[in-house]
């Protein structure tokens, strides 16, 4: 038998049995655990689609804690969204720690810059004065003075307020600009102290913007993470897109200018470079900041003249590296006046200013360059050019993940409810976007009947909305009361646009109001943590949601019974980044529609659906109204990747 045998913990008579009465075993999460211990000890890769209810959680940690628990191998455990990471931690780890009798320890790992630095702390309330104008920013430094001597982990989260960006900068852990064992407050630094309990924990929980930031360092020859052997990814269906967000580049003329103002406020009269009294940096700081507008004014210029209406460039366009030139001469200027400051707290201070103005050009030199080959360059530009972003990604990151994570690391594990696609179940797409060519997988079904707890409801007669877009809007907007009124509200109405979204606001207002059902709407501007207060605090509330709402809400009880979808969730193949895929496969002899547009809107929509039940008492409907699930063949791929339930398609009025 396996050393590692998850069924003693979760099985009908095992540790979680034995603690609580009730307890039953679910037959999916055994099975998924076996295969995670399984891969865990073969030293192979797994995916896995486990349904809502399965227990995902238990099924990795298990194995996870019995690994870490009975050999010296490290586990990193990565999700996507923050409220995953506080079940793991608050509740999940805890309870297994009370029933397992393996000793283990695991720890919540985040970024530097979460961290507060106390010898920044002391610098930045020396030079306020110097540095600060808003009456914000001198409270705010106060409040976290008192704060710094209370908190017990020195994080950003464990903050009561939001710091502004101009005071937690100020004030943040940064690796250039850190004494280390050298400065005075190392003994008392959250950071460092933060970093020997990950060292000496078995289990890492982390998010994958900070592995991907991990994995890129390990390419240069550093690292943020201890060595491990096995990576588990739960919500693994984010890891393309935050893989290609953290592997390319991305640099801001907002980014640009604050940089610059931090060191010399010219308005003011105030900043870093002022406090220290280096009037050739500070001249220089003016300089490159009037290079700067006007550079980044001219990139403007010539998107609206000349580019692609999308911003995509498909070839350096030449353009003198004025900006980054500037960049470099500020960087000198402020490392001879470092030079002149014989006091190392002060001096370090300046020295990581230097860093950030290199690190500024050398990633303007990159992009006006399109130094990164098999990469994606383009341009966005806010209206009236009040900012202008230079995007880079790469445009497959599947080499880099094979190269950098599945050839290197033993065990990766990766699981999500949404990962196959059709029936039978295949994870091509999956694995062949990440660059995991060789895995088992597993697909294993909920636990929940959906043949009792859902109906899917698909009205026929709305038009084609790929070939009457306005006609079909109209109609669409039409047909969402008729369904709201099956629930008395109690809804999540998803679109794919802000725009249609918005159009559904300003022609059902009027609905609402004669039916005194409160919409909470996204596209008002509310924070996605305030609306779902909101919709859970009034039973009878509609939701109308965009791509956040579509994954990452949990929300059991009859306060949601009913998700009405708009539109299938095909992308806009417009964007720089997706056409370029799309082009790449078509390149190949491939159909990009086929291999790549269908899967990843078949693995939206199941998101979407998957809104809906979240415990075996939900029950609820969810429509869809898009009819090409009835007119087109591909129509069938998507059916028959939900949920086996009753399905209704009916003609409704739509006057």
């Amino acid at each position: 038998m396996s050393k590692l045998d998850p069924v003693k913990v979760l099985g009908p008579d095992g540790a979680i049995a034995r603690r609580l009465p009730s307890y039953e075993a679910r037959p999916q999460q055994l099975k998924m655990a076996k295969a995670v211990a399984h891969a865990i000890e073969s030293r192979s890769h797994l995916m896995v689609e486990a349904g809502t209810g399965v227990g995902k959680s238990f099924a990795y940690l298990v194995p996870a804690i019995l690994t870490a628990a009975e050999s010296t191998r490290k586990v990193v455990v990565s999700t996507h969204t923050i409220s995953l990471q506080e079940q793991l931690l608050q509740k999940d780890l805890p309870f297994l720690r009370a029933v397992m009798p393996q000793e283990f320890t695991a720890v919540l790992v985040k970024g530097r810059g979460n961290y507060i630095s106390l010898r920044r702390l002391d610098a930045a309330l020396a030079r306020a004065g110097a540095t600060f104008q808003d009456p914000e920013e001198f409270d705010q430094l106060a409040q976290i003075r008192l704060w710094a001597g209370r908190t017990g982990d020195g994080t950003r989260s464990d903050l009561d307020l939001r710091p502004l960006p101009s005071v937690w900068e100020a004030i943040a852990s940064e690796n250039g600009n850190c004494l280390g064992k050298n400065c005075p407050r190392y003994k008392e630094c959250f950071y460092f102290r933060a970093r020997r309990r990950m060292w000496s924990a078995n289990i890492l929980v982390v998010n994958h913007a900070l592995f991907m930031t991990d994995l890129a360092l390990r390419g240069a020859g550093a690292s943020l993470l201890p060595d491990y052997e096995v990576a588990i990814f739960d919500e693994a269906h984010t890891l393309e897109e935050v893989a290609g967000a953290h592997l390319g580049l991305k640099l801001t003329s907002g980014q640009v200018e604050y940089t610059l103002t931090r060191l010399y406020n010219d308005r003011l009269g105030k900043g870093l470079l002022v406090y220290h009294r280096l009037a050739e940096a500070r001249d220089q700081a003016q300089r490159t900041r009037l290079v700067a507008r006007e550079f980044f004014a001219g990139v403007a210029d010539w998107q609206a003249r000349h580019g692609a209406p999308n911003g995509r460039l498909r070839r350096p366009m030449g353009w003198p590296d004025t900006l980054a030139e500037e960049l470099r001469k500020l960087s000198a200027a402020i490392g001879r006046g470092a030079e002149a400051i014989g006091e190392p707290e002060q001096r370090v201070e300046l020295l990581a200013a230097q860093d950030r103005c290199d690190g500024l050009a050398a990633s303007l030199d990159s992009w006006l360059g399109q130094e990164v080959a098999d990469s994606v360059y383009w341009i966005e530009v806010e209206p009236a050019g009040r900012r202008v972003t230079l995007s880079c990604a790469p445009l497959d990151v599947g080499p880099t993940l094979r190269r950098e994570l599945f050839e290197r690391v033993p065990t990766c594990v990766l699981t999500s409810a949404t990962l196959s696609v059709g029936t039978p179940p295949r994870f091509d797409y999956c694995k062949a976007r990440l660059g995991l060519t060789a895995c088992t997988t597993l697909q294993l079904g909920s636990p929940f009947d959906y043949s009792r707890q859902v109906e899917i409801h698909l009205p026929r007669n709305l038009p084609d909305p790929s070939e009457q877009a306005d006609e079909y809007e109209r109609q669409a907007i039409r047909a969402i009361p008729h369904y709201l009124e099956k629930t008395q509200g109690k809804a999540f109405v998803l679109f794919t646009s802000y725009r249609m979204m918005e159009a559904a606001v300003r022609a059902l207002t009027p609905w609402f109001v004669r039916h005194n059902i409160a919409l909470l709407a996204q596209s008002d501007g509310l924070p996605r943590a305030k609306m779902v207060e909101a919709f859970k605090a009034d039973v009878n509330s509609v939701l109308f949601g965009a791509e956040s709402f579509w994954q990452g809400v949990d929300i059991p009880g009859e306060t949601l019974s009913n998700v009405i979808i708009v539109r299938l969730p095909f992308r806009v193949p417009s964007h720089p980044l997706l056409e370029a895929r799309l082009e790449a496969i078509r390149q190949r002899g491939g159909n990009p529609f086929v291999e790549y547009q269908v899967p990843e809107a078949v693995l939206r929509l199941k998101q979407g659906f998957g809104r809906l039940i979240r415990s075996q008492a939900d029950r609820g409907i969810v429509v869809i109204l898009d009819p090409r699930l009835l007119t087109k063949t591909y129509g069938g791929t998507f059916l028959s990747s939900l949920p086996d339930c009753p399905r209704i398609v009916e003609t409704i009025p739509l006057n």
